[in-house]
């Protein structure tokens, strides 16, 4: 009767305050989106030139949402003025919901839930905006696995329509409920996934990356060979390569490390070339140079 009350009383209980930790290229773009959809957003950075860098980013993006008269003026400054930046952790106690953007890395995630758990209220969700990386592992460090979801956005946030919603082992159907109704106040299209290395998405994209890059290290063709056939024959808007430089070759083979070690078969083995390229530090886009330069 008392898991019943419970439920209940989170079901009725309307997301308002939502904190974002990490104001990178994803997480700036999560608190955007929530505060456009009317929400107070706390963005938290560890050093305030990160923090200062993702707060321009938000600020430059609804300019060009204005100049696209897609938002007017009052409304972009509406939104901006519901995001909040901090350095402090301990400011993300008031969230009913804290949605983690930090670096694709089990050990940092760990701490940052590990942390988020003893801060934030009871009543409070925890999220990850993981893109492979074990909820069910993540709720595990908490007081509250059954409050514990991943809400994994796709880059660009405030372009991107989906949502993957990942169940962990003990997320609650009140949790899920919520979350689920926060993705489609933020405008955008929830999906249902349960947690497995990858989830959906990742699992069946980063292979396909992957072996993009095996045929440009075995010479079968060159970059710019394999993403043209991709557009052109799969009418992909943008090829393999070009889109694992988008979204970063660390971020590639981290994924690709979750896969190998989560599933244990070696067709997820990531490319030569892509450690050799990472070790390199050539990253993609955000680097300058990765399978194109920039």
């Amino acid at each position: 009767m008392a898991n019943n009350e419970e439920a209940e009383t989170q079901n009725n209980r309307e997301i308002q305050v939502a904190g974002v930790v990490g104001a990178g290229t994803m997480g700036n773009g999560i608190a955007q989106v929530l505060a456009r959809a009317g929400l107070r957003v706390k963005l938290c950075e560890v050093e305030q030139r990160f923090l200062d860098r993702g707060l321009e980013t938000i600020r430059r993006n609804l300019d060009r949402e204005v100049s696209k008269s897609r938002l007017n003026t009052a409304e972009a400054a509406e939104t901006l003025g519901r995001v909040y930046g901090t350095l402090n952790r301990l400011e993300l106690a008031e969230c009913d919901i804290v949605i983690e953007a930090a670096t694709e890395k089990f050990e940092v995630k760990r701490e940052i839930f590990r942390e988020l758990s003893g801060i934030t209220p009871e009543h409070a969700i925890l999220a990850s905006n993981t893109s492979s990386i074990s909820i069910t592992r993540l709720a595990s460090q908490t007081n509250r696995p059954d409050r514990v979801i991943g809400m994994h956005f796709f880059n660009p946030v405030p372009v991107m329509k989906l949502v993957e919603v990942i169940r962990g082992l003990s997320t609650s159907q009140a949790t899920y409920d919520l979350v689920s109704g926060l993705a489609v106040r933020a405008g955008k299209t929830p999906v249902e996934v349960n947690d497995a290395p990858g989830f959906v998405s990742n699992r069946i994209l980063m292979p396909l990356l992957n072996e993009a890059m095996f045929a440009v290290m075995e010479g079968v063709a060159t970059a710019e060979a394999v993403d043209e056939i991709f557009k052109l024959g799969m009418a992909h808007p943008m090829g393999p390569l070009t889109l694992a430089d988008f979204i970063g070759l660390d971020v590639c083979l981290d994924i690709m490390r979750v896969l190998q070690e989560g599933l244990g078969d070696p067709k997820y083995r990531p490319c030569p070339l892509l450690i050799r390229m990472v070790d390199a530090g050539w990253l993609g886009r955000k680097s300058g140079r990765g399978f194109y330069q920039y």
